[in-house]
């Protein structure tokens, strides 16, 4: 019994080891990927303030399209008013169907 114990105590320290490691190598891929995307946001012809608004309304238009605008929340509601002011085609589309577009981006 005693000669079979360092043999099952090899893969067990193994996955000691490995272990640590998978999950760093998981949070560097998200901190990359994160660096990767801001970088790539940031070449975009928006400024940040115009996607900060627009990201933030997207679960509001979400949920002003599947409740067929029933339901309309204030993020959504300054997206409105932001594409609006940006845009002078923007001021004649339904709020619909800037929802369905703010979600189509």
């Amino acid at each position: 019994m005693i000669s079979r114990l360092p043999s099952l105590l090899v893969p067990f320290a193994l996955s000691l080891l490995v272990l640590p490691l998978a999950a760093g190598a998981s949070s560097f891929a998200g901190t990359s990927a994160g660096s990767a995307s801001g970088a790539s946001s940031n070449s975009s012809g928006s400024s940040s303030g115009d996607d900060k608004v627009i990201l933030a309304a997207r679960d509001d238009a979400a949920a002003f399209v599947a409740s067929d605008g029933q339901i309309r929340g204030a993020r959504l509601q300054a997206a409105l008013v932001h594409l609006r002011e940006q845009d002078a085609a923007a001021r004649a589309t339904s709020d619909l169907a800037l929802a369905q577009a703010l979600l189509a981006r």
